[in-house]
């Protein structure tokens, strides 16, 4: 049996989610609110971070990468030519190219930022680092998420998945960090068609939707979080 150390709102965390979905995978599920450094969860990973994924053995396997890789050597093969990893070695590193962009510059300049203040911060004593929202963060979020939204749109009208011919990763982790800003109302699809229908496709998986009945407590989502036709 498979079990997950999460939150419901870190784009890793949710990245992996899908992956369950696209695998066809059960899981049980622990919330985790890493501010807390809960004595338990850093016996199981001393760095504090999510995801973290247990397969029935000791070992924990720490990190989005390594589980994402973890995934994709005991269970990828079974998926044939839907694998979520590409068989191909040039293939395979341009999904890890990606993943790299996602996970390491977007969710630099854009996820941190915008979850961390809007989110995180509302359940974070203020010893730990909650109290109101720096607007200066929000901005910077906002006006670099610009930025990714044109490379993700020029990718979009080039590719038919973001790293090639078949759904893979990258558009599992892309669509997880989109999720939780589109959470906010901060994506303005509007001014970006093409990114806009590739999330379209993704979001309509059946392995997505478990996300979109996620909730922040007292904060109510945009009105596209939820709408497959947005």
């Amino acid at each position: 049996m498979l079990t997950l150390y999460h939150h419901p709102f870190c784009p890793f965390s949710r990245c992996v989610r899908i992956a369950f979905g696209e695998y066809g995978l059960s899981a049980e599920f622990i919330e985790e609110r890493v501010w807390e450094r809960r004595r338990e969860f850093l016996i199981v990973n001393p760095s504090g971070s999510l995801p973290v994924l247990l397969d029935g053995g000791d070992v924990p396997i720490c990190g989005i990468r390594p589980v994402l890789e973890y995934l994709d050597e005991t269970r990828g093969p079974a998926l044939g030519d839907k694998r979520l990893m590409p068989a191909d070695p040039v293939a395979r590193a341009e999904v890890r190219r990606l993943l790299d962009w996602f996970d390491g510059r977007f969710n630099d300049e854009v996820s941190r930022y915008l979850l961390h203040e809007r989110i995180y911060k509302r359940f974070m004593p203020r010893e730990q680092g909650g109290g109101a929202p720096d607007s200066t963060a929000i901005r910077a979020g906002k006006a670099n998420l610009q930025h990714h939204l044109h490379y993700i749109g020029w990718l979009a009208s080039r590719r038919n998945w973001l790293a090639g011919k078949s759904l893979s990763y990258v558009d599992l982790a892309a669509a997880a960090h989109l999720s939780c800003i589109d959470y906010l109302g901060d994506v303005p699809w509007e001014d970006f068609d093409s990114a806009k229908q590739w999330y379209a496709r993704v979001k309509s998986r059946p392995a997505f939707r478990p996300l979109l009945m996620d909730q922040v407590p007292g904060m109510m989502p945009s009105h596209t979080y939820v709408d497959l036709d947005f």
